[in-house]
């Protein structure tokens, strides 16, 4: 997650190539390598002439939504991520949302459900010992920030796709959509949702989820950027209806590949 600020905007050639750069983000470069960020070449995919504000937004938009297409073709829900051994964990892991530490919400063990909705016909809604008693998994792999930063981490929790069958969601929907308690909200699409490494943690490092990573659940997701992994979330939505997210509602490109 991010601090938020607004993407500026420059009549100036320069500027307009560093906003398309962050707009893009390093998926869109890691994806299609040396690539045309430059004022011909962008002017030319978009067919803007890139003299006002409205056509180089216009224009961004246009290229955040074909690097999401072109991300989902090319994702191998087989491929894995890097796991870590132990010794590489980062310690203290850091903490980043779209607020301060001092901000991050209170949740009450106790009363907390988390409540699951839409397409889906089981149980609706789970306590944390209900969550904990599920099959667990754990694994030690890279959180990677599109600020730039990364961090290896050691997370434990159910596996997504065991708990979505659990909750007798529908796995051929194209959406979840995870909503937290601090008034933060993503989605993904089904396919990283049942990959073997999207885990929703319960603990971190072997101990319960420390509130400010994520109490008292957090979608842990290796194969994706750290603004599609939401801690606190209080509510699931599995849909075949677009629900875009916090970021990504900003501009942020929606698939967020890592």
């Amino acid at each position: 997650m991010l601090h938020k600020k607004r993407l500026p905007m420059s009549s100036h050639a320069d500027a307009i190539l560093s906003d398309a750069r962050k707009e893009l983000g390093n998926p869109a470069r890691r994806l299609l390598g040396k690539q045309v960020l430059t004022l011909g070449g962008l002017s030319l995919l978009s067919g803007c002439d890139l003299s006002t504000d409205s056509s180089i937004n216009m224009m961004l938009r246009t290229m955040s939504g074909f690097n999401d297409q072109a991300q989902a073709l090319l994702f191998n829900p087989r491929q894995m991520a890097p796991t870590y051994p132990e010794s590489m964990i980062t310690r203290p892991f850091p903490f980043n949302a779209f607020y301060g530490i001092d901000e991050v919400p209170e949740v009450d063990p106790a009363s907390y459900r988390l409540q699951v909705s839409g397409l889906a016909k089981g149980k609706r809604a789970w306590t944390l010992a209900e969550l904990g008693a599920l099959p667990q998994a754990s694994q030690i792999t890279r959180h990677i920030c599109i600020e730039g930063w990364s961090a290896i981490g050691h997370w434990g929790g159910v596996r997504f796709a065991d708990f979505l069958q659990q909750a007798g969601a529908d796995l051929t929907a194209k959406y979840v959509s995870l909503h937290c308690a601090d008034n933060y909200w993503t989605s993904i699409d089904m396919p990283t949702a049942l990959h073997a490494q999207t885990l929703l943690t319960l603990t971190y490092d072997g101990q319960l989820l420390p509130p400010q990573y994520g109490f008292p659940l957090k979608l842990r997701i290796p194969t994706k950027l750290g603004y599609k992994n939401p801690k606190h979330i209080v509510a699931i939505s599995v849909t075949n209806d677009y629900p875009g997210g916090y970021w990504e509602n900003q501009g942020y490109n929606w698939f967020g590949g890592s």
